[in-house]
């Protein structure tokens, strides 16, 4: 028989979510305890339990709401910046300064990636891809404006990855993962050479 979990309140659910994520970061899939997740969540055990089940799967789940909120923020900064584009590098410019910011300042961004790499051996439910995914969000929108004329893109999927490398990979490095505080200046000076780049490749001539 299916075990019945509740769905809860939104706000208890994302209480517990951040909490996971600071006791798995700290402490480690094994050591964690539901317990200490409880206490930092300031919840009782059995909210966690009624709400997840068990360790395992608030483990996974936390990570998969985690990166569903995170999705969910990027389709947003695409609306903002890449809804409605007259200027091309003006709108790519934008975008690529927000979303590395949001990389590169994220905890619960640097939580999560840091939580898979230490547990995809144990959990390979981690490595797989989300639905809808940002790259894919991506890669839709830049087909777009393809198809609007502004650039010239034969594989969208490639030229999402390319743009979110160059847009963040600088930036990823220079905070190391966001353990390195960088200024607005220096993300957006990362940033706005990956833009020009990227570019350099994909806009129409």
């Amino acid at each position: 028989m299916k075990e019945s979990l509740r769905s809860g309140s939104p706000a208890k659910r994302a209480a517990i979510v951040r909490a996971a994520l600071e006791v798995f970061v700290r402490d480690g899939y094994a050591r964690a305890s539901v317990d200490a997740i409880a206490t930092a969540a300031g919840v009782s055990k059995r909210t966690i339990y009624d709400y997840y089940g068990d360790k395992e799967r608030l483990f996974l789940r936390a990570i998969r709401e985690t990166r569903q909120a995170q999705t969910a923020a990027f389709e947003d900064l695409l609306d903002r910046t890449l809804g409605r584009v007259d200027d091309i590098e003006a709108a790519l410019t934008a975008f690529g300064r927000e979303f590395a910011v949001a990389i590169s300042r994220s905890t619960d961004r640097a939580a999560v990636l840091r939580l898979t790499i230490a547990e995809a051996a144990h959990f390979p439910a981690l490595l797989e891809p989300d639905e809808p995914s940002v790259q894919g969000l991506l890669a839709d929108r830049l087909a777009g404006l393809a198809a609007d004329g502004l650039l010239d893109v034969a594989d969208p999927t490639e030229a999402a990855e390319f743009l979110g490398l160059l847009v963040t990979g600088r930036a990823n490095n220079h905070s190391w993962y966001g353990s390195v505080p960088l200024a607005d200046a220096e993300i957006a000076r990362l940033a706005d050479g990956g833009v020009r780049l990227f570019l350099r490749a994909y806009r129409r001539a």
